[in-house]
């Protein structure tokens, strides 16, 4: 027998500060939870707006490390959940040399 899975996918749009688009993102997560999601996706990039039509340096800055603020929020949400979800974040890699 073949068991459904309903999956919750989120589509938003950036409100302009990070703080807002976390708030956002974790509202929709709970109202799709609420709609019995067992998987819910959260837009590519949903912290800001999406930057990826061009490299620009200065967009760097945007990226985190993992764990990190946004990582740890989200963690916290998922172990009250019965629910899993995804998100995407740019992430902040460590450059190291080796000689």
């Amino acid at each position: 027998m073949v068991k459904k899975i309903k999956i919750g996918l989120i589509q938003s749009k950036s409100l302009g500060t990070i703080e807002s688009n976390i708030d956002l993102a974790i509202k929709n997560i709970k109202k799709a939870a609420k709609k019995k999601a067992k998987i819910i996706c959260l837009p590519e990039l949903f912290l800001n707006n999406y930057f990826c039509q061009t490299e620009s340096h200065s967009n760097f800055k945007l990226a985190e490390k993992i764990p990190g603020k946004t990582s740890r929020i989200f963690c916290k949400l998922s172990k009250r959940a019965s629910y899993c979800f995804k998100y995407y974040i740019v992430r902040k890699k460590d450059i190291r040399f080796l000689s």
